[in-house]
């Protein structure tokens, strides 16, 4: 299929906005992504003709919203090649994340266990682990990373001895894309090799046979889908040997006053009323990228920050790889005299939107020993003239500072 990223922006009226006078362009969808009106338009459908709770009633509209539900999930796992019922529904990927450090961490790490991550973990992946560590007097590792803004391969042998490893596909901070594959079969057989896919399931085709991880978790808000939504994968034995994280309706099969009996999973990790309107929002999401093909919208975004690369102004210093190939969409820099504050304020006097700080990723900025950065993200709705209002931007900043 020819990738028309005209054709694409026009299921996303939200492009057609004016900020400040100016037309927007946005570059935060590492963020969270624009939602394209199909995705809307199942959101509204679903409440219009189907609004229900789930698996409780057999009337008519419970039925059909268990239906939609339901196929929802199996669309979900499709698209990952995983099986429906390894996929739990949780609020987001932070959620996903801490149901595993509570069901299987505190369940499984004893005292002296190592816990792997990597210098480049957004904070979601990184509290978690922090707190079992403390409350398991386990041990915290780090997977180093260098100058360029790739992790040491020498240090991939810490996970040998790692009861638990976690670590993102792809660097929310730098675009960096770490090489999952060359690291699950180090993992040791009894531990487990957790993925943050956040910003890998997005932008790119994922099989989670082929990582070869043991959990994985993402998030709906950044792939087109509604808010409220994240994706916990996790091979079967092991949601089955987990405890429940949360206790409530939905997640048992009996309740008698002094016991309950819990349900098997996916359901075990689902209680309470699930948001079914974000759930068939996903899976609407996921039919819309997969109709446009994910290589394709990887190589739209590879071909976005090569341009950016090759185009960037003087005095813009950029971090990650140099090396095109080995990022993501995603592309953080500081400009010399400029605090990155001060230009994501000025570049959206211009409509530009971008994000600037630590992008929730304060360790790898010290290691880089950056107080902050700006940070411009690519998606499939993004142009090439949206990369030239960005550096022609910064280049007003530039003049503004007097740099």
């Amino acid at each position: 299929m020819m990738f028309d990223v005209e054709k694409i922006r026009k299921d996303f009226p939200i492009l057609d906005l004016r900020v400040n006078g100016k037309p927007l362009v946005y570059l935060d969808s590492a963020a969270t992504s624009q939602k394209p009106l199909q995705v809307l338009d199942a959101v509204r459908n679903y409440y219009l003709t189907s609004n229900s709770n789930v698996h409780r009633g057999v009337h008519y509209l419970s039925e059909q919203a268990t239906i939609v539900f339901e196929k929802a999930r199996k669309t979900i796992a499709s698209f990952i090649n995983a099986n429906p019922e390894e996929i739990v529904f949780t609020k987001n990927s932070t959620e996903a994340l801490n149901l595993l450090m509570y069901s299987y961490g505190m369940s499984k790490i004893k005292e002296g266990d190592r816990i792997v991550l990597s210098e480049m973990e957004h904070h979601s992946n990184i509290v978690p682990w922090q707190q079992l560590a403390i409350r398991k007097k386990a041990e915290l590792s780090y997977i180093p990373v260098n100058k360029e803004g790739i992790l040491e391969e020498n240090a991939f042998s810490l996970m040998e001895k790692a009861s638990i490893t976690s670590i993102m596909h792809i660097s929310n901070a730098l675009g960096t894309i770490n090489p999952i594959g060359k690291m699950a079969p180090l993992a040791k057989e009894n531990s487990v090799f957790i993925v943050d896919a956040s910003q890998s399931v997005p932008h790119m085709p994922i099989d989670v046979k082929k990582l070869g991880c043991d959990f994985l978790v993402f998030t709906g808000h950044k792939m087109l889908g509604p808010m409220g939504i994240g994706i916990l994968y996790g091979k079967k034995e092991l949601l089955e040997e987990m405890p429940p994280f949360l206790f409530g309706g939905e997640m048992i099969t009996e309740v008698h006053k002094y016991s309950s009996k819990w349900s098997t999973p996916p359901q075990k990790f689902e209680a309470g009323t699930p948001d079914v309107g974000a759930v068939i929002g996903l899976a609407k999401a996921i039919d819309y990228l997969s109709s446009i093909g994910m290589e394709n919208i990887h190589s739209h975004e590879k071909e976005l920050v090569s341009y950016a690369l090759e185009t960037a102004p003087e005095n813009v210093e950029i971090y990650g790889p140099k090396d095109s190939s080995k990022r993501a969409g995603i592309l953080s820099f500081n400009v010399k005299g400029i605090h990155s504050h001060d230009l994501s304020t000025i570049l959206d006097s211009e409509g530009i939107a971008i994000r600037a700080g630590n992008h929730c990723a304060q360790p790898l900025h010290e290691k880089l020993g950056l107080p902050g950065s700006a940070r411009a993200s690519f998606y499939l709705y993004n142009t090439k003239e949206e990369v030239d209002a960005l550096w022609k931007g910064v280049e007003k900043a530039k003049k503004l500072f007097g740099v």
